[in-house]
């Protein structure tokens, strides 16, 4: 009996034995944890630059300069009488207007008539005087005059032909200052911004009928005669020169063999383009003052880029404009002083 009980143990023991290895060996799978993965992150988006904003197109050119301009300007041109004494030195502004026109004035002095219509200038003097053929400029271009005085001569067109124009002597005096710092009557200032004011106070016709000069491209190779020094002799302490600075494009000015500077920025003068303009100068009393035909037509010398052109002068709708073969001769955009000489003056140009 024991060792049938012996036997059966035996195979309870071998059967368990089984069912454990056949349990080890099953096929079911054993769930596995996910693999981590390096994911790269996503780029983040740069902005998108915003478009600059294109400037607005010069469409337009300032009647007096023919520099671009974004809108038309219709505003009447200003005309300021000038002083050049040696004591008036150096002025205020000149650099920045439109045209410098001078003239001899009494005692073989000269004077400025500075013209403003593009920009806005803010000290301009010392204020003087006026004559009439400065009046008749001023008139021709429909111009506001600003001075301080005049001849009898100039007061009698001014006051025959209604002309509008402000007067420090008369009436006037509060769109004027003096400086301080300087003696009179070489003290004697205005400006841009306070002409303006007194075009609005007194109800003056402030808007314009534009006249156009004539300009030569920018890039006109001009034709004539060598023109890098340019020397006009007036009596001492008033002779003038022009030395051209390729640099620039510019004629820088002298005067007495100094640069002639300005008062406000320090600046040289400089000017774009020079129009002599040879006329007939009269002498009609004992003092010295003048009859100087400005309306020609007339020799002249048209200057720029180094170069000196011949050319005949005329007062022709509103300016003093050249010409040449019969057409008109334009300047180059930016600022023109115009030279207005006797007929015998000996201008040099080298």
């Amino acid at each position: 009996m024991k060792t049938i009980s012996s036997q059966r143990q035996m195979l309870l023991a071998l059967s368990a034995a089984f069912m454990i290895t056949a349990a080890g060996c099953s096929n079911t799978p054993v769930a596995e944890e996910p693999a981590v993965q390096n994911e790269t992150p996503a780029p983040t988006p740069e902005p998108t630059p915003e478009p600059t904003p294109t400037p607005p197109a010069e469409q337009f050119a300032a009647p007096l300069t023919g520099l671009g301009l974004p809108a038309a300007l219709k505003l009447r041109p200003l005309m300021f009488m000038v002083e050049n004494s040696p004591r008036a030195r150096p002025q205020s502004g000149l650099d920045q207007a439109d045209i410098v026109y001078e003239v001899l004035a009494e005692g073989e002095i000269t004077r400025f008539l500075a013209v403003y219509q593009s920009r806005t200038v803010d000290t301009i003097g010392p204020v003087r005087s006026i004559r009439p053929y400065f009046v008749q400029l001023g008139e021709e271009l429909d111009a506001v005059m600003v001075h301080a005085g005049w001849s009898q001569e100039a007061m009698n067109i001014l006051k025959s032909h209604k002309l509008d124009h402000f007067d420090q002597v008369y009436g006037d005096d509060k769109y004027y200052w003096r400086d301080k710092s300087r003696k009179a009557p070489h003290n004697l200032y205005s400006s841009v911004p306070k002409i303006r004011e007194a075009v609005t106070d007194r109800k003056k016709r402030e808007d314009w009928v534009p006249m156009q000069l004539t300009f030569a491209p920018a890039d006109a190779v001009p034709v004539g005669a060598p023109a890098a020094k340019v020397g006009i002799p007036y009596i001492a302490g008033y002779d003038v020169a022009y030395e051209y600075d390729a640099a620039s494009g510019n004629y820088k000015r002298f005067m007495e063999g100094k640069p002639h500077e300005d008062r406000v920025t320090g600046k040289q003068l400089t000017a774009t383009s020079l129009l002599i303009a040879y006329t007939d100068h009269r002498i009609t009393d004992k003092v010295g003052r003048r009859d100087v035909d400005i309306y020609g037509p007339g020799k002249g010398l048209l200057i720029y880029r180094g170069v000196a052109q011949e050319v005949t002068w005329e007062n022709k709708d509103g300016a003093i404009r050249a010409y040449k073969d019969g057409k008109e001769a334009g300047f180059l955009p930016g600022q023109t002083w115009v030279q207005i000489v006797p007929n015998n003056t000996k201008v040099t140009l080298e």
